[in-house]
């Protein structure tokens, strides 16, 4: 997700499946989609403030639009965007919502999504307006709604490879060419992170809950369709990609998408390419195909296979 500075949280994209059932081996859970005939109105967590207030559903979405994409985007940039925050809202609802602040939705970016209206203009005022009650279904459910900034190129053939995401099938998640990756910002296209030991000896434990001990080597043991590090074997310890990019820090390992990985002078170095996990919509390829000319439809259908955009309130 973009923000001022076009920072994404992984955190804020990883949707929880709650099962409120045991399942048999062969069952998979099933979300009963609501029926709605007008706006919700939603629950609103304020992190800030500690408050808790109810706002209409499309008032919310415009300072989630504001603050997960620069507003001075193409407006059909923008109109995905707040399709697919629409559907990642009422997806979650579904789910409980955020249980720990039991509300339908927090302004905190590591609970729900990001939420600046501070940030909002006219012209993402008139993207939410133009796709009031537009959703994103796969056969008849909300999709997960995932979406990052550059998927340096490629993007993630499955929500396994780019967020270890094993609770659901999503067969609408596919690999397609990046076009953004074109225009994105220099830093996206090859970076560098470095982090001290130690720090990486407390990932570990945060990703695997094992003590990885004294760690003389890093090596990449699996890869994705895509290219994205599925598996990362430091010292004696295996570790999945994108739960050691998220216990390290997603904004400073910017993607699984590598391009080199060693220890140096006590610091494991990691190189690579794009930023985010690679999964669903990216940000940039949606401002290049709106430059091109297609429309907010389009370029969902683009990043996301065999999906119904459906319009669920007038």
């Amino acid at each position: 997700m973009i923000r001022t500075k076009y920072k994404l949280s992984l955190l804020a994209l990883i949707v929880t499946f709650l099962l409120t059932a045991c399942l048999g081996p062969n069952q998979k859970p099933q979300l009963q989609k609501k029926k709605y005939n007008s706006e919700p109105n939603i629950s609103l967590f304020i992190s800030e403030t500690g408050e808790t207030k109810k706002i209409k559903l499309e008032e919310y979405l415009k300072g989630v639009v504001a603050a997960e994409m620069d507003p001075t985007w193409p407006k059909e940039a923008l109109k995905a965007q707040a399709i697919l925050a629409r559907t990642f809202t009422l997806k979650k609802i579904e789910q409980g919502g955020v249980k720990v602040r039991g509300t339908d939705a927090s302004t905190d970016v590591e609970e729900f999504q990001a939420y600046d209206p501070s940030r909002i203009n006219d012209q993402v005022t008139q993207a939410v307006n133009e796709t009031r009650g537009i959703v994103v279904t796969y056969q008849g459910d909300f999709i997960n709604g995932w979406f990052f900034a550059d998927g340096g190129g490629l993007t993630s053939a499955s929500a396994a490879e780019g967020l270890a995401y094993f609770k659901e099938e999503t067969p609408y998640i596919q690999s397609v060419k990046d076009p953004g990756s074109a225009i994105a910002p220099q830093e996206n296209k090859a970076w560098t992170a470095s982090f001290p030991l130690s720090q990486v000896q407390r990932a570990v434990k945060q990703a695997t809950g094992q003590d990885v001990g004294n760690i003389s080597s890093a090596t990449i043991v699996e890869k994705g369709p895509s290219g994205r590090v599925t598996k990362i074997k430091l010292g004696e310890v295996v570790v999945s990609g994108p739960a050691l990019r998220l216990a390290l820090g997603s904004e400073q390992m910017r993607s699984t998408l590598l391009t080199g990985l060693s220890i140096q002078n006590g610091q494991l170095v990691v190189t690579g390419k794009g930023y985010g996990h690679g999964v669903g919509m990216s940000q940039w390829g949606a401002r290049a195909l709106a430059e091109q000319g297609k429309t907010a439809e389009e370029i969902i259908q683009y990043f996301f296979k065999g999906v119904k955009i459906e319009k669920i309130w007038k």
